[in-house]
């Protein structure tokens, strides 16, 4: 029967049989007629039945003769398996057809398996085959990088050698064990550290760590298995470390798996030495990652890494610009550089020029760990060798220009302890540099330095933004092109009110000029439609300017969101105007709105609105109540005699009630401040605070639902994003826009900062709700919204309108509530003062420090009251603050007792 017939009748034995029937020739002869059927079952091959694959590989290894292409075809992926896949029926097949050569044909083929072997690509069944060819021959034993390889994977835990093969695996639970025991573990476990070809996967032992335990991972890994051994002296530990670094030299990005292969490997200072050069190498590698910098959980792994390494003093100093360039980075960067570079100096391989550059870059740092360590080094360096005394007092001076008044008087301590030492030679460069120490350190400099200290000889004033200026709303838009212009700058940018108005006005005023003129300027702009909000927005003009070119409302129509989620009181006021302009101009009502303002806050002159209601009169045409509505609450009164006595003269319904809103002077304003605050409500957010304002009735002359609801009680819901044309709405009652408007809720946002420049700019009373809106605006975490508090604080001081015994109270309150953002409040109150403002910040702080200092103190309390010395000094404040003297009697050593006695001595 041919081979073929038989491998289709799935039968191993009678395909052996019959091989062992025919000569080398014959077997040749039907090699193609199998290689044919073979082609027919590739597709589904690992899905055929066992016997049937092991009867066809069998038939097409016989027909191999010639060792060579023996070799090849068991070489052949598809004929070895793949993903682990074994040979059908063990392989036990395979040793019958090679036993059917002579011993010289054998050897031949393990030498061929051997060299044709391909690292990371084959089964440890072939490596078996060969072990066992090695032992039936007596042929030499391959070293090739493939065969080692295969021998140490058939050596793993789980791998059972085949009963039928001579040779194998000796017994043992691990991989440790297992190559103690083996008779091939003198002549491949060396040649494993001297092939870089051999897979030695060091970082496998970090996740077999993880995963098990150290104790597997140090027996069934290669590194922790050769570390073993190379102590009970079967592999040498020196090519053991070589081998090592060269792989993480490889690797420098697995920090996390190297620093577990480093503590493993427990290196001494010897044989650090020996690998320097490979540390060095990966030290270059990591440094240069540093250099790009980033978040903590980016750079932690390559400064662990490099610790790890432990580089020495000499092997750092080829790197040293390198770290002093990562001085200017973040914080953990940074600590690490002037770890290094003290290491430098210590072992005398920092030159003077240089040091004083490190202090330059590391002293004016706002991180008083890295600053304390680096006046620590420079006060240790002088004691141990006084010759130094000068550089240090002059390179500790550097630190006068710091911000923080703690920091200065550690400097001037460094300084003060080294001064004899250092001679008078010092005493010009140190005069000069105290020019710019705080002044409540100024009077000690005086007597260290040899000069008087500075007094002010004129009265101080703040340097406080202009007052803002009124800002008049351009005229009206003159053509249809400019109208769509507006109209698409609204919806790329919904914050700005006077571009919002002037498009709703332009709109419906062009519609009444010239409709189909307007249409063809609007139709580019449909193209893109707004953003989508929850609440209503000035992009929502958008809308309007559809209904007007006679587009389907789209699916986000400010009509159906209003219907389908609500609005906040603020944005249904919005939507009631947009409404209402789509019914003007599809009936051609008005041919203009009364509500544009004339200023940018949204205010409209008295003057204007009469002289637009007089237009309107004269047409004969009634405004559109909304319309009209918001002109009322927009609109200035005035006592202007001419203004009154104009508006006494209208005759319409509309001119009638802006006459009676005028002469009762529109709406009365409110005080937003809860009774008895905070007496009833200790320990209370001041959010919560809010929530206890009483009811008040809505006063004044009647308006319509959606007018009213602005000053009715407060309506909590869920809409995040004060915008600026919440305060327009109401321009001269900003404490109502802040207090109603979702205040309780939007602190926590902080994406309505940045209005807040706004409201200091607009109208009414600056009472507890402005001033609650600047406290917590000032602790925000992101720089940026900080600063627009600050902006609205300076904005208030220049009116003013700031009244900072009502700030300091809030923030004393605040900062007992949430302690944790004292710094970010120094951060803020700082930044204002260097604007020129340290009068104002000091008449806050002295407001707030009363409460911040009553037991328990307020933790942060040191650096603000760090800042009052500085604020206090600079303008010349004086009068005692009990509580400030109270802390200031204390034994401790604090910060906070420390700046409490400069601010004491600073108030006289």
């Amino acid at each position: 029967m041919k081979l073929v017939q038989l491998a289709e009748a799935c039968d191993v034995e009678g395909v052996l049989r019959e091989l062992g029937a025919l000569t080398p020739d014959e077997r040749a002869a039907q090699a193609d007629a199998l290689e044919a059927r073979r082609t027919t079952l590739r597709d589904g091959w690992y899905n055929r039945p066992e016997k049937e694959r092991g009867a066809q590989l069998a038939a097409e290894l016989g027909c191999r003769t010639d060792p060579v292409a023996a070799a090849d075809w068991i070489h052949q992926e598809d004929n070895h398996g793949v993903l682990g896949r074994r040979l059908p029926l063990g392989g036990t097949w395979m040793l019958d057809i090679v036993n059917l050569h002579p011993v010289a044909w054998r050897a031949e083929l393990a030498a061929r398996l051997a060299e044709q072997w391909e690292p990371y690509s084959q089964q440890e069944d072939t490596a078996q085959l060969i072990e066992h060819l090695v032992h039936d021959t007596g042929c030499p034993l391959p070293t090739t990088d493939g065969f080692i390889e295969g021998w140490l994977s058939s050596r793993r835990p789980g791998r059972q050698h085949p009963a039928h093969l001579r040779g194998g695996v000796q017994p043992g639970a691990s991989l440790l064990e297992r190559l103690r025991a083996d008779d091939l573990s003198p002549k491949f476990l060396p040649l494993v550290l001297e092939r870089p070809g051999i897979e030695f996967d060091v970082h496998l032992f970090h996740h077999m760590w993880a995963d098990k335990s150290l104790t597997h991972a140090m027996e069934n890994t290669l590194l922790g298995v050769f570390i073993s051994l190379s102590a009970e002296g079967m592999v040498d530990r020196g090519a053991l470390i070589r081998r090592v670094f060269s792989e993480l030299a490889a690797t420098p990005e697995q920090a996390s798996s190297a620093m577990d292969v480093l503590t493993v490997l427990a290196l001494t200072p010897a044989e650090r030495a020996s690998v320097s050069r490979e540390r060095t190498a990966i030290a270059e590698q990591l440094l240069s990652q540093l250099l790009q910098d980033g978040p903590r959980r980016q750079t932690a792994p390559p400064l662990a890494y490099l610790r790890a390494l432990a580089l020495t003093p000499a092997e750092n100093a080829p790197a040293l610009r390198t770290h002093v360039a990562l001085l200017d980075l973040s914080l953990p960067v940074a600590t690490y550089a002037q770890e290094v570079l003290t290491g430098l100096d210590e072992a005398g391989l920092l030159e003077p020029e240089v040091l004083t550059e490190v202090c330059e870059r590391v002293l004016l740092r706002p991180e008083k760990k890295l600053v304390r360590a680096q006046l620590t080094r420079l006060d240790r360096a002088a004691r141990k060798d006084p010759a130094r005394a000068a550089r240090t007092v002059l390179d500790a001076a550097t630190a006068f220009d710091h911000r923080d008044v703690d920091v200065q008087e550690r400097a001037l301590n460094v300084i003060a302890r080294h001064l004899g030492a250092a001679g008078d030679s010092v005493l010009p460069e140190l005069r000069t540099a105290a020019a710019r120490i705080s002044p409540g350190l100024a009077a000690r400099a005086a007597d260290l330095f040899g000069t008087g200290p500075d007094h002010l000889t004129e009265p101080y004033a703040d340097t406080l933004p202009a007052v803002p200026e009124p800002r008049p709303v351009p005229v009206p838009i003159e053509t249809a092109a400019e109208v769509a212009e507006e109209v698409a700058a609204v919806v790329a940018n919904d914050r700005d009110v006077v571009m919002f108005e002037r498009a709703l006005d332009g709109l419906v005023r062009h519609a009444h000029l010239d409709r189909a003129a307007l249409v063809r300027a609007l139709k580019p702009v449909m193209r893109q439609e707004p953003a989508w909000y929850t609440d209503s927005t000035q992009s929502d003009v958008y809308d309007v300017a559809a209904a007007l070119v006679g587009e389907e409302p789209r699916e986000r129509h400010f009509a159906a969101r209003l219907e389908s989620l609500g609005f906040s009181v603020a944005g249904e006021l919005l939507a009631a105007r947009l409404a209402e302009a789509i019914d003007i101009i599809e009936a051609d009502a008005q041919p203009f709105l009364l509500a544009v303002p004339t200023d940018s806050t949204g205010a409209l002159d008295a003057a204007a609105l009469v002289r637009r209601i007089s237009v309107l009169d004269g047409l004969g045409v009634t405004p559109a109540p909304v319309d009209l509505a918001q002109a009322l609450l927009r609109v200035t009164t005035t006592v202007d005699e001419k203004v009154l006595a104009a508006a006494g003269e209208l005759r319409s319904e509309a001119g009638r009630r802006l006459a009676q809103w005028l002469h009762e002077g529109g709406l009365p304003h409110r005080d937003s401040e809860p009774e008895n605050w905070p007496g009833d409500h200790p320990g209370k957010s001041l959010t919560d605070w809010l929530r206890y304002e009483r009811p008040q009735p809505t006063t004044g002359p009647p308006l319509l639902p959606a007018a009213a609801a602005l000053l009715g009680p407060y309506r909590p819901s869920g809409f995040s994003g004060m915008l600026p044309f919440w305060l327009a709405q109401l321009p001269h009652h900003r404490e109502v826009v802040l207090t109603r408007g979702d205040f309780g809720y939007l602190v926590f946002i902080q994406n309505w900062a940045p209005t807040l420049p706004f409201a200091a700019e607009s109208g009414g009373p600056a009472g507890f709700a402005l001033h609650l809106a600047l406290v917590y605006s000032l602790t925000y975490e992101q720089p940026v919204e900080r600063d627009a508090g600050v902006d609205a604080l300076l904005v208030l001081a220049a009116r003013g309108q700031l009244n900072s015994d009502l700030l300091g109270r809030q923030l004393a309150e605040v900062l007992r509530a949430e302690w944790n953002q004292a710094h970010r409040v120094t951060a803020s109150l700082r930044t204002a003062a260097e604007t020129g403002a340290y009068a104002t910040v000091w008449s806050v702080l002295e407001a707030a420090l009363p409460h911040l200092l009553r037991a328990p103190v307020v933790r942060g309390a040191g650096p603000l009251l760090a800042l009052g010395v500085d604020c206090a000094s600079r303008c010349a404040a004086k009068g005692e603050i009990p509580a400030v003297t109270a802390v200031a009697a204390g034994s401790a050593s604090s910060h906070v007792v420390k700046n409490a006695r400069l601010l004491r001595d600073v108030l006289g």
